[in-house]
């Protein structure tokens, strides 16, 4: 309701009231702030882990660049986008009060995510020569080979992590996904320090250590979600009803992936390009440090587009407007 001449614009203690562009900027920031900081804080374990590896040489460097960007264009990227179908599926349910759904969301989605895992895992465990196949340095490609069958166990983490993540976001919760992302990265050099030097297991080590993090996240949200009073509602434990629906939720996380995949291969693709080069050793190095610390960059405005996405279906929400209006937001 605008106001009148009977209503002057001030608020009951007597000061100026706050115009409703000033009050949503607020409601943005507010979550906007701990959705940049873990998307920062989830970005830098794998980073983490190849800074661990670049002390060890510039072809267990090299190797680990083009194993961390194939992993990202062929696995990674693609459980993302996936999950990435959640924000609409959930925000959906969420809006029109249909609690229940957002848990059996989850679970389908986890259960689609690790199949699609199974077959990323067979595609990961024949990188060598697959790289081999597109004209990498041998010794590049056989070292690569390597460290990615070392992240496999990574990616079976990754996948329940990212829908977790999602299933809290819809419901504007981004506090405790900020504070297990924070836990995970500090814990993470700890871990790279054990596996790599104390047990020394070298690049392999650093490879399986992003496994334990992504595990330790995950675990977090998980008791998080299954103890905290502000998920009572969205989650009521294992549900048949997960194993349904499969079909229609792959027509919606097919096309949400190709979107996500089609911009993360862009800058991933040229770290493999890389190898490609005279020097390719020192070439796909260099790169992929500096593509690491761009995609840190990144995340600010990654996190400040996530925001948008709860505050709108909640301001849809509070202003009555039918569900299937939430798909527009």
């Amino acid at each position: 309701m605008s106001p009148t001449m009977e209503e002057p614009l001030v608020d009951k203690t007597g000061g100026p009231k706050e115009s409703l562009v000033v009050t949503e900027v607020k409601k943005q920031l507010y979550l906007a702030g701990p959705l940049i900081a873990g998307c920062l804080l989830q970005n830098v374990v794998q980073m983490i882990s190849v800074m661990f590896v670049g002390h060890l040489g510039e072809l267990a460097l090299s190797s680990a660049s083009i194993a961390t960007s194939f992993a990202g264009v062929t696995g990674f990227s693609l459980l993302a986008g996936m999950a990435s179908s959640l924000d609409t599926l959930c925000g959906q349910a969420f809006g029109a009060k249909q609690y229940y759904l957002l848990g059996i969301y989850k679970q389908r989605a986890i259960l689609v995510l690790t199949l699609v895992s199974v077959v990323v895992a067979v595609v990961w465990a024949y990188t060598g020569q697959i790289l081999l196949l597109f004209g990498q340095d041998p010794e590049i490609a056989m070292g690569a080979g390597s460290y990615i069958r070392w992240m496999i166990p990574a990616l079976f983490v990754y996948g329940p992590l990212q829908c977790h993540v999602r299933f809290l976001q819809t419901q504007n919760i981004v506090l405790p996904v900020m504070a297990s992302s924070g836990i995970t990265a500090l814990s993470h050099v700890l871990v790279c320090w054990l596996l790599v030097y104390k047990i020394g297991l070298g690049n392999k080590g650093a490879a399986l250590a992003n496994a334990i993090s992504y595990l330790a996240n995950v675990s977090i949200l998980a008791l998080y979600i299954r103890l905290s009073p502000s998920c009572k509602s969205t989650w009521t434990g294992v549900s048949k009803e997960a194993f349904r629906g499969i079909v229609s939720f792959m027509k919606l996380a097919v096309p949400s992936a190709l979107m996500v995949c089609l911009e993360w291969w862009s800058f991933e693709l040229l770290v493999l390009l890389s190898g490609l080069l005279p020097n390719p050793k020192l070439e796909a190095s260099v790169l992929s440090i500096s593509l690491n610390t761009g995609s840190l960059a990144f995340m600010i405005p990654f996190g400040l587009g996530a925001a948008i996405r709860p505050v709108s279906r909640t301001s849809l929400v509070l202003g009555g407007l039918k569900p299937h209006v939430w798909l527009l937001a």
